[in-house]
């Protein structure tokens, strides 16, 4: 037995005798264990008071996996819902806003028509402009990304249109609007700035820049209209307003023709640029037709020069020359003095009209050759008949007078006319019936066929037809003033028209201003012919244009200022008392000229009225103040046209008689 209190002596084993411990065949010892030289392990024991290290273990990459493979997956589960909402349940409402916030739609202007001159000189044309249109919806906050996105892009263009900045940022501030006129009717250079101004903001945008101020600023091409020839024919032409319409004149009155049919153009765009692989939905502007006018530009530049002159020597208010073809009826010029210049209407002096067809007044002696036409048309005298004219004629409840004292006149029918005498005509007319009102209803019916009281049937816009009472309604002093022009009124083309009448053997043929119009076909169609209307006989009218030669061709005459040489001339002088339109009351004169040539062939009528002449800077009387204008005017008319000088002389007629037999 062994004792307990010595230790248990242990037998060495294999291991301790440095031998190997029989294990299974091929099998690795321990990790850790003894004889072991595992890293970080020695083949040592543990220590003691130290505890056992604890062996490495790597954890498994599976759960990772599965949380990497959920979330991705509830990434793209997320995307595709939303892109599910965007392209099928909301796909309507987003295609809505994109073609809100990506197209644009504006109006193509038609180009304007030009106007002529008889032989295709251009009176109005057109040039490219631009109108600068903004779009406030795109200036927003929740759409341009900025607060003062209005304010910022006034600022850029108000020095480039010359325009104030808050009157720009209030209309780019509109809002609910898609559409704000900045300015109209810009050159092209302007909208270059603007658009290069434009572009470099798109660029720095594109580049993570700021957004660009001017995204929602655009062009609308237009056609400025141009006058190149200024004040020419200003009144006739009239102007065209802001908007592009005819604001007066022929621009006005032909209008629909002249402007065409606007188009339009809807395109993509991006950042204030047009997406040029987009396509465009256009619709076609059809050009406005060109117009071509009766008028000469050559003789409307004569006649206007000539009645500037005449209305600045003479201190007058204003004047008018009228030339008419007297077989056609057409106007080949229609000048008014002072005029103005339709390419900027700001600095007009006068209004925008035109007198000559506008102005009503009382045309005075150059109406007696219709008392004339009806006298010996009823065969009630003729050009020899004796009328012997006093000093004063007592008629009604006054004393009539004529302009100049002067003794009793012997006159023939024709000096009555030559010496332009008011009492004469007075008592010419008394024989057109046995009763004064008699006589009226026939001088009536007589001033009514020469077109007084009428319109001209030009059409021309404010055009006044005259002033014509009935002749139950003349007053006691009318029945005896109207055979000498006062007491009824007329415009400067019904006074023309008148001498035309003559000139073309009684036969009134109606004005006119228009040839004809060329389409956007290239096609021209004529205007329609104008109307006509007998007058008076042949033989009539070739006694009045003799009666008339005698008022420019005797040294007795009134016109004698108005002679051209180696032509033969018919025309009458005029002077009336102008009623001040201010007052109501006479104040002031109208002096006057009319007549044609050559008198035996006629081919030209001239008329000349000036407003209010001033005594004191010469003659008020029409043959002193608008004879030379007459003449002037004519003598271009007539060399201009290549109209041929008179042959024959005429054979004139007497003015005076000798009482004594």
């Amino acid at each position: 037995m062994s004792d307990p209190q010595q230790p248990r002596r242990r037998v060495p084993g294999p291991a301790a005798s440095g031998g190997r411990r029989p294990g299974p065949a091929g099998r690795a010892p321990r990790p850790g264990g003894a004889g072991s030289r595992g890293p970080g392990v020695s083949g040592r024991g543990p220590r003691p008071g130290r505890p056992a290290q604890r062996p490495i273990r790597l954890g498994s990459p599976r759960p990772r996996l599965r949380l990497i493979s959920l979330t991705l997956t509830l990434v793209m589960l997320a995307f595709t819902v939303r892109l599910l909402q965007v392209q099928a349940v909301e796909a309507d409402t987003y295609a809505a806003k994109s073609r809100v916030n990506r197209y644009i739609t504006h109006e193509i202007a038609a180009e304007r028509g030009s106007i002529t001159d008889r032989s295709g000189g251009e009176l109005a044309t057109t040039v490219d402009a631009y109108d600068i249109i903004g779009d406030p919806y795109l200036f927003a906050p929740e759409q341009s990304g900025s607060r003062d996105a209005p304010e910022r892009a006034a600022a850029l263009l108000a020095p480039i249109l010359g325009q104030d900045e808050d009157g720009l940022a209030e209309k780019l501030s509109a809002g609910g609007s898609r559409y704000a006129v900045l300015a109209r009717r810009q050159s092209p250079q302007v909208w270059q700035q603007i658009k290069d101004l434009r572009d470099g903001f798109a660029e720095k945008a594109g580049s993570g820049g700021e957004p660009n101020p001017l995204a929602g600023i655009y062009e609308e091409p237009h056609s400025k209209r141009v006058y190149p020839n200024r004040e020419l024919a200003a009144g006739i032409l009239g102007f065209v307003n802001a908007e592009g319409r005819g604001g007066g004149g022929l621009e006005a009155k032909l209008d629909k023709e002249l402007a065409g049919e606007p188009g339009k153009i809807t395109y993509a765009h991006s950042g204030g640029r047009r997406v040029p692989t987009e396509s465009a939905r256009e619709q076609p502007a059809v050009p406005g037709s060109d117009v071509r006018l009766t008028i000469d530009r050559d003789l409307q530049w004569a006649a206007q020069q000539a009645i500037t002159e005449r209305v600045a020597k003479s201190g007058a208010q204003r004047g008018y020359v009228v030339v008419q073809d007297t077989r056609t009826g057409e106007i080949l010029a229609l000048a008014n003095a002072p005029g103005f210049d339709p390419n900027d209407i700001s600095t007009a002096r006068t209004g925008l009209g035109n007198p000559a067809l506008q102005d009503a007044y009382e045309p005075g002696s150059t109406s007696k050759v219709m008392s004339m036409a009806a006298v010996l048309e009823e065969g009630a005298a003729t050009p020899r008949t004796h009328v012997t004219v006093p000093n004063r004629l007592h008629r009604a409840d006054r004393l009539f007078a004529d302009d100049v004292d002067h003794p009793t006149w012997y006159l023939t029918l024709n000096g009555v006319l030559a010496k332009s005498s008011n009492l004469g005509t007075i008592l010419a007319v008394e024989q057109l019936g046995t009763t004064q009102k008699e006589a009226n209803k026939v001088l009536h019916s007589y001033l009514r066929k020469f077109g007084v009281g009428r319109p001209t049937g030009l059409g021309y816009p404010g055009e006044t037809p005259g002033i014509l009472a009935k002749p139950e309604d003349w007053s006691a002093s009318q029945q005896y003033t109207i055979p000498f022009g006062q007491g009824l009124s007329v415009n400067a083309v019904q006074a023309a028209s008148i001498y035309s009448t003559i000139a073309n053997g009684g036969v009134r043929v109606q004005p006119t201003l228009v040839r004809g119009t060329t389409g956007p076909d290239g096609r021209f169609t004529p205007a329609p012919k104008p109307g006509t209307t007998r007058v008076i006989s042949e033989k009539t009218a070739r006694t009045l244009a003799r009666m008339l030669e005698s008022v420019v061709g005797s040294e007795e005459g009134t016109g004698t200022k108005a002679r051209i040489p180696g032509y033969r001339v018919a025309g009458k002088t005029g002077t009336s008392n102008r009623v001040d339109p201010d007052t109501g009351r006479y104040n002031g004169y109208t002096a006057s000229f009319a007549g044609f040539a050559p008198a035996d062939k006629p081919r030209i009528t001239v008329y000349c009225a000036v407003q209010d002449p001033d005594p004191a800077k010469g003659s008020y009387f029409g043959g002193q103040t608008c004879g030379p204008v007459y003449k002037k005017v004519m003598e271009f008319a007539l060399k201009s046209l290549k109209v041929a000088p008179t042959g024959a002389e005429p054979a004139k007629l007497p003015v005076l008689f000798d009482p004594r037999g």
